[in-house]
């Protein structure tokens, strides 16, 4: 049992856990997914969990900002995003 995500995944990594529950981009990353397998838990045993960016206003107006939600909405972006386990806007859940 981990205080969150990023402990319960260091305890799989380094062994003090046999299994852990924690989100699927962090069990794709190459570092775990040489500990073993993953196994997705079905969608209908748990809650979605809604993720998004947002831009805070104080960046309202920066270039910078802007370029960050534009890169993020950019296909390069999405391809990495689905690769990590998100399911993005207009995609539907792998099986």
């Amino acid at each position: 049992y981990g205080d969150n995500i990023a402990q319960t995944a260091q305890f799989v990594q380094t062994g003090n856990a046999q299994v852990g529950i924690i989100a699927l981009a962090l069990a794709v990353n190459p570092t775990l997914s040489r500990q073993g397998g993953h196994w997705l838990i079905p969608d209908h045993l748990h809650s979605p969990l809604a993720q998004g960016f947002v831009i805070t206003k104080r960046a309202k107006g920066s270039a910078l900002a802007q370029r960050f939600a534009d890169h993020m909405r950019s296909p390069q972006a999405r391809a990495v995003m689905s690769r990590y386990g998100f399911v993005l806007p207009g995609e539907a859940a792998a099986p």
